[in-house]
């Protein structure tokens, strides 16, 4: 073993120091992507906050009817308006969305499948979607489930590198999902592993979970990264999980469950809106979202 006196322990991220290879594209890590990669990631990040509002409306490929989500068809298209990205599998897009009210709206394509609720273990997924459907289908971008440090997680890797490799070759971009299984770990160690991996198996936009030291995890991945709002909290802790988020260097939230499920999800889309988008806090958010529920007279 080479000798380790000396070795330089302490981690930098210099977190006061803004991403480096930024010039020429707003889209974190894309300089040396192609027009079409480019052009795929100015419909997924707005040009002028450099965020994005997802919405992600996929949890059906693994849990059938989820609460919220029983009719897409009715469900979804009042939404559309306050997002500016549509995650969600190719038969609830086309069986369900009319294609004439997404207009320049982002595509997420769910491309991974293989699970359900009824199985016991979630980690063991294949790539069900190629690179010909994502184009018919207009996909800005591919999402693959990875279970880093999961029984599924060389499989879930080959999924990421199969996509990478087939998505460049059309100019589509790769969303990389960081699962959490039940057994798994949530931890800032853990998410700055798996988030790294992805971006470095080539996946140009990173979503996954809010923890402690956000920034730091920000900060060593090279791509935009996306936070999942998880499972559905009450409205105003949902808008602060975006505000703490945004504030800590994230690109843009992924509030599916909090949205949907929400009494009034339009209005919370709208509310989640303003924190990504104008730079409202979270009780400017909550003050906006609880207005618009209970208008004056």
């Amino acid at each position: 073993m080479a000798d380790l006196e000396g070795l330089k322990v302490a981690k930098n991220y210099y977190l006061d120091t803004p991403f480096q290879n930024s010039n020429g594209f707003y889209v974190k890590g894309a300089n040396a992507l192609d027009w079409g990669m480019k052009k795929h990631l100015s419909r997924i990040f707005d040009a002028k906050s450099g965020n994005t509002v997802m919405l992600a409306f996929d949890h059906g490929y693994f849990m059938g009817s989820t609460s919220g989500l029983e009719r897409l068809d009715i469900e979804i298209p009042k939404l559309i308006p306050n997002v500016d990205v549509l995650m969600a599998t190719r038969g609830g897009l086309r069986d369900c969305i009319d294609p004439a009210l997404i207009g320049n709206k982002g595509i997420a394509l769910r491309a991974t499948s293989g699970s359900s609720m009824l199985d016991e273990d979630l980690s063991h997924e294949i790539l069900a979607v190629d690179a010909q459907e994502a184009v018919k289908m207009n996909a800005d971008c591919i999402a693959i489930q990875t279970f880093i440090g999961g029984d599924g997680q060389l499989s879930s890797l080959e999924n990421l590198s199969k996509a990478v490799n087939m998505a460049q070759q059309y100019s589509i971009p790769v969303l990389g999902v960081v699962a959490v299984g039940k057994q798994m770990e949530r931890t800032p160690k853990f998410f700055k592993l798996a988030t790294r991996i992805l971006a470095e198996l080539g996946a140009n936009i990173v979503k996954t979970y809010n923890c402690e030291n956000f920034e730091e995890v920000v900060a060593a991945c090279p791509v935009p990264i996306v936070v999942a709002g998880g499972k559905k909290i009450p409205e105003r802790d949902a808008l602060q999980l975006a505000y703490d988020v945004i504030s800590k260097g994230a690109n843009g939230v992924d509030m599916g469950r909090n949205i949907f499920q929400s009494l009034h999800p339009f209005e919370m889309s709208a509310a989640v809106r303003k924190i990504v988008h104008e730079g409202a806090t979270a009780e400017e958010a909550y003050a906006f979202y609880e207005d618009a529920i209970h208008p004056v007279q």
